[in-house]
């Protein structure tokens, strides 16, 4: 991203991880205190606003992937987090999107997100044809099914990413397969899981009035803020949750 010394109007990538961290930490506390896919109105308040966290932070990540001078460290640094975060997650969460098989942090999804688009913009195996090069994206789709927002962020990072330029189309492209993503959530769990995710156009808001740069918020540590705060509350949240038991 542009320098944090040349500030814009309008809110930097650090000012809308911050946000999209608050409206985590109050969906996943509204998960611990009420359990269930309930339809009390303060849980349901609560989840709508943390639909927030996962528009923006895939839209983040495709903007992260535009500007890293390193797109293999930076996806590997995906893969070391989504592993570091898989057991804190396990401990919150018995959400399982395919049942019978572990679902795994939202941090996996956004590493094949990025290898996805990796392949789509020939970053890897340049030479490859384009079948081989759609199998390979929808190999990553397939592999991020058992997880945390599941193939729809993959899709997600990968549209946004390649429409990087085209604001509508980023978000019309995200809008949809998120879309698709809540109506199987109301089918396979309950229908208020289904209609929650209606607050994924809230961020659309936000995120057009992102300026481009990474912003003073926080400074450079800003870059390390999610990745260790997203496994440290869930394990703290999954501590809490098994004295509760």
């Amino acid at each position: 991203m542009e320098s944090a010394s040349s500030p814009k109007k309008g809110l930097s990538g650090n000012a809308l991880k911050i946000i999209a961290i608050i409206a985590m930490t109050v969906d996943h506390v509204a998960w611990l205190l009420f359990p269930g896919f309930t339809a009390e109105p303060v849980s349901v308040t609560a989840h709508i606003i943390g639909r927030i966290t996962a528009p923006v932070m895939m839209f983040l990540i495709s903007e992260g992937y535009h500007y890293t001078h390193d797109r293999k460290k930076y996806l590997g640094r995906l893969l070391i987090f989504a592993v570091i975060s898989h057991i804190p997650y396990s401990m919150f969460s018995s959400f399982n999107f395919i049942p019978g098989i572990p679902t795994t942090s939202v941090i996996w999804p956004f590493a094949m997100g990025v290898l996805a688009l990796m392949t789509d913009q020939s970053d890897i195996l340049p030479n490859i044809k384009p079948w081989q090069r759609a199998a390979l994206i929808g190999m990553c789709c397939v592999l991020a099914l058992p997880s945390d927002w599941s193939t729809p962020a993959v899709l997600a990072v990968l549209f946004m990413g390649r429409h990087r330029g085209d604001f509508k189309r980023q978000m019309l492209n995200m809008a949809g397969v998120l879309a698709v993503y809540a109506v199987i959530c109301g089918f396979l769990f309950a229908p208020v899981y289904g209609l929650i995710h209606i607050g994924v156009l809230i961020p659309i808001t936000l995120l057009a009035f992102y300026n481009g740069a990474r912003g003073t918020a926080g400074g450079k540590a800003m870059k390390w803020v999610f990745y260790i705060y997203y496994p440290a509350h869930l394990l703290i949240l999954g501590i809490i949750k098994t004295l509760q038991n």
